[in-house]
Order: C-alpha cells, then sequence, then structure tokens
C-alpha cells in the first residue's frame, strides 16, 4: 500500500481570533483541534503527519502535541517563513502576513515525498472525511487526478462572525471540480448563507447545499512543483496591486490546472459538520459538540491512552 502523509497547515496568525488558537484546548483532557484531526486520520491509515508551523513555534508544539503523541505518530516539522519566495523577489516592507495556504505547502516542499493530503490546524472534519480523502490517494489515480472533500456550505458557517470558504462549481454529474472561487466574507443565512465582496453594501445568496472547500485536498506530490512554479506569476500580478495583504490560495493551483486541462479535482460529498474556532465564541460550541461526540462512543476521552 502506499504511504500517504497528512500535512497540517498549523502557521497561520489567527487574526481574527486573537491569538494562537491551534493551541488551545478543546476538551478537559487538554487535547486539541489537531488531536482529532491526526486521530482520525491515523485510524484513516495516513502514515505520517507533516506539521507546518512558524519556526518559534516549533518548540511550544513539540513540547505540547509532541509529547502527547510523538511515540505513536510519525511527525515531522515543516517551517514556513515569509523568505521563501521564488528568485527576484523580495518580502515587501511592512509586511507580516503570511503568504497563504499554497505558500504554506510549498514551504514543506522537502518532507512532502508521497501521496498527501492537506488540511487546516483549526477545522474539525470528521472521521468520514478522512477516510474518504484516504482511499482516494491509496487508488490507483494519475499525478494529474487530485480530490477534495466537499462540504455543505450550511455545515460550515460561525454564528459568530463571518468566514472564508472556497464556493465550487461542479460538473453536470457532480463529480468533478470545474471552478472554484475564495469568498472572504461568508455570513449564515436562512436556507443556506450569502457573501459579500464589498464590505457588506451587497450580498450573493448561496442556498443549502452548495459545495465549498475546507481545504481539505488530497494530491500527489507533483503538485508541489505546479506550487512552486506558479508562484512567481502569482507574486507577479498580485505584489503591485496588494503587497501587504495578498495571499497565495491553495485553491488557486487546482483551478488553473483544471481551466488549462492539465488536471482534475474529483469532489467528495461529505455529511459532515464543520467544528471550528474561527472566533473566540465559537470555542464553547466546539467544546460542547465534541463532549457531545465523546459521549455518543465516536472518540475516546484520552485519544492518546492505549
Amino acid at each position: 500500500m502506499k504511504k500517504t502523509q497528512l500535512v497540517i497547515m498549523a502557521a497561520g496568525l489567527g487574526s481574527r481570533y486573537g491569538g494562537l488558537k491551534q493551541m488551545d484546548p478543546v476538551d478537559p483532557q487538554g487535547q486539541w483541534i489537531i488531536d482529532y484531526s491526526i486521530f482520525d486520520a491515523v485510524r484513516a491509515g495516513f502514515d505520517q503527519v507533516v506539521l507546518i508551523v512558524k519556526p518559534e513555534n516549533e518548540p511550544l508544539f513539540r513540547e505540547t502535541l509532541g509529547k502527547r503523541i510523538g511515540d505513536k505518530v510519525d511527525i515531522v516539522y515543516a517551517h514556513q517563513t515569509p523568505d521563501v519566495l521564488p528568485e527576484g523577489f523580495s518580502i515587501p516592507e511592512g509586511r507580516v502576513k503570511p503568504w497563504g495556504t499554497a505558500h504554506a505547502v510549498l514551504c514543506a516542499k522537502n518532507v512532502i515525498d508521497s501521496p498527501f493530503a492537506v488540511i487546516n490546524a483549526d477545522d474539525f472534519y470528521g472521521k468520514s472525511a478522512f477516510s474518504a480523502i484516504h482511499d482516494f490517494l491509496i487508488s490507483d489515480v494519475g499525478d494529474n487526478e487530485m480530490a477534495m472533500v466537499g462540504y455543505k456550505v450550511e455545515n460550515t458557517l460561525t454564528e459568530n462572525g463571518h468566514v472564508a470558504r472556497g464556493v465550487c462549481a461542479l460538473d453536470e454529474a457532480n463529480k468533478y471540480l470545474t471552478g472554484i472561487v475564495e469568498r472572504t466574507h461568508i455570513e449564515p443565512r436562512e436556507g443556506g448563507a450569502a457573501f459579500t465582496e464589498d464590505d457588506g453594501k451587497n450580498f450573493t445568496f448561496l442556498p443549502a447545499g452548495t459545495i465549498v472547500s475546507m481545504n481539505l485536498w488530497g494530491f500527489s506530490a507533483k503538485i508541489l512543483d505546479e506550487i512552486e512554479g506558479r508562484f512567481a506569476a502569482f507574486l507577479t500580478e498580485n505584489l503591485p496591486k496588494n503587497p501587504l495583504k495578498c495571499e497565495y490560495f491553495l485553491p488557486l493551483i487546482p483551478n488553473q490546472l483544471i481551466h488549462e486541462g492539465k488536471g482534475r479535482v474529483q469532489v467528495i460529498p461529505t455529511q459532515e459538520k464543520w467544528y471550528g474556532v474561527t472566533y473566540h465564541d465559537d470555542m464553547p460550541f466546539v467544546q460542547q459538540s465534541i463532549a457531545d461526540m465523546k459521549k455518543a462512543g465516536m472518540y475516546p476521552d484520552a485519544l492518546w491512552e492505549e
């Protein structure tokens, strides 16, 4: 069976949350959302975890998460730093923000050597989502075949503010992605959701059942060459317009490959409900939801105890 890796993007600033939310406990045992993602991934068959962090945060991760699971799970660390740029580019003066999710994966290029899934550190995806993406990764698909677990938009929202999601367009059979657009301000609405691109002056309705991306992707290692090869063009186009905040989003890459006829993305639908801590006020709901799942027997109280 193929080796598979789970790549976890944990280097974000957590600006809307107001701190390092990746390290906030979600249960009385002191476990994080990352613990649950890794637990589900290991149960699904993943062989190794690649944890992408800021260099200064690696000791914190090793002393906490690493001590909990390091003897049970193969973990390697990669650093997302803003100086990982194509030749001829430099960090704009005053730039603090990371370069985005595609850049995060690029920063792990030296340790990704097999089919892999990508997730965010602060999102709870659900057991069946990891099983589904792992099944795809070990199947007999070519390097131009990708996968994305698709969530219903109404299952990915918070009552405490807006969220960013990749809104997906699918083919007639609803099996393959035909396009994806990053919407950075989506709010709940009766019967679905709505997004705005002008600070709330106008909203576009998204009906319930609209498929969105939660950044749970499946790729071959070859995608890293595409991410690296397209970065310079992205910077050339976007740095003049927004030098301090432009982000190289991961969905941009499969989207381009689709439109160029160089790849296709299988959409794996899920009924799972997303739980996450975009805002501090989200935490009590996430904690209660995890407690309910434990009561239902979906998880043990202490994930990593034999």
